[in-house]
């Protein structure tokens, strides 16, 4: 897969609401197996597709991206032999390799993260408005309730009103808010507690939706919507790891690499091993007292 449908991949597992990290090599000092503009995808399993080099920098890459899609931020990797991070940007991350080969790659690893999902339940003006101005700003739009929505909107302008709100209130969706008057919210939450929602359910429905503009159009309600979802979207806490951090070491070469991304394991005394590539684990299978004098599973 070349750089160009690495892209194409990453703008599809973007659309389809799925964390990954865009690996792109920046520099290349020689000799090295990777050229500057080589790309690869890095998704929470620790699966690599692409190209950023070879067995000894392929586990750095995947380490440091789980630990990008952990903490949400960007970071530039240095990989190199011994001694050469003296150069590396004072910010960037240096990683020692015992390859073979000495030469040196710096990748800038990028994690995205979802989009929020937007349901916008209705075919009014509001709702259609509301739908391409959050598709504009980024969010990703349902035209319908969905699972795993962060935010749903009803603007049906009362078909259906009470069925959509009672659905999302169950499914705990964060944000959930009614367009419409305030007798008619007043009347949508006087059946919905004829149906049995108690009060503090109904305190999560936010209506009239939107920021209080005063009389408006429906175009203008629109943006009031908007203005107030960005809002609470920015008020939410910090969005929790979407990784699990499991490392281990190397005990032959002393690399840390993901362990459950790991591809190379060995297993001694009942104890499971982690290894940075082929070489590293056929060295210490074929003495694994010379290595576990130092190291620890």
């Amino acid at each position: 897969m070349n750089a160009g449908e690495i892209i194409v991949r990453a703008g599809r597992l973007a659309a389809e609401g799925e964390p990954h990290v865009l690996a792109t090599v920046v520099s290349v000092a020689r000799p090295a197996s990777t050229r500057r503009g080589d790309r690869a995808l890095v998704t929470p399993d620790g699966a690599l597709l692409g190209w950023v080099g070879g067995a000894c920098s392929e586990p750095i890459v995947v380490r440091e991206a789980l630990r990008a899609l952990a903490d949400g931020e960007p970071r530039l990797v240095r990989i190199g032999p011994p001694g050469s991070g003296g150069d590396a940007a004072p910010d960037a991350v240096v990683a020692e390799s015992s390859c073979a080969s000495e030469g040196t790659v710096e990748v800038l690893l990028e994690p995205h993260m979802p989009a929020p999902l937007l349901s916008v339940v209705g075919e009014s003006p509001a709702a259609r408005t509301l739908a391409t101005l959050a598709r504009a700003i980024g969010w990703r739009v349902a035209a319908e309730l969905t699972g795993g929505a962060d935010a749903v909107v009803v603007a049906t302008m009362g078909h259906g009103d009470e069925e959509t709100l009672a659905a999302a209130l169950a499914l705990g969706v964060g944000y959930v808010g009614l367009v419409a008057s305030s007798r008619r919210a007043s009347a949508v939450l006087a059946a919905l507690r004829q149906r049995g929602l108690d009060e503090e359910a109904l305190a999560h429905v936010r209506s009239p939706a939107g920021l209080d503009l005063g009389p408006s159009t429906q175009e203008e309600i629109a943006v009031a919507v908007l203005a107030e979802l960005v809002a609470w979207r920015h008020s939410r806490p910090a969005v929790p790891p979407v990784v699990r951090l499991a490392e281990a070491v190397d005990p032959v070469c002393g690399m840390t690499v993901a362990a459950e991304a790991a591809g190379e394991t060995a297993v001694h005394e009942g104890a499971v091993y982690y290894f940075c590539c082929s070489g590293c684990r056929r060295r210490f299978e074929a003495d694994p007292a010379r290595y576990l004098s130092t190291a620890a599973p």
